[in-house]
């Protein structure tokens, strides 16, 4: 596995961890004291870091 692949990988963790946290905070889920406009914040960055990350995978060839 290279590099970008690695990276691509811990960004779509990240992303599905920051919209799993937005979406618990929008529900008022838990602990995370957000309000409804500021719980769109980490949703929105994890959705970015999903796709990037999802992206990155998928564009990344295999060495062989």
């Amino acid at each position: 596995m290279n590099q970008k692949r690695t990276f691509g990988t811990i960004l779509t963790i990240l992303g599905i961890i920051g919209i799993i946290v937005g979406a618990l905070a929008f529900l008022g889920i838990g602990s995370i004291g957000l309000s409804k406009m500021n719980s769109a914040v980490p949703f929105v960055v994890g959705l970015i870091f999903f796709l990037a990350g999802i992206n990155l995978v998928k564009t990344t060839g295999d060495r062989t």
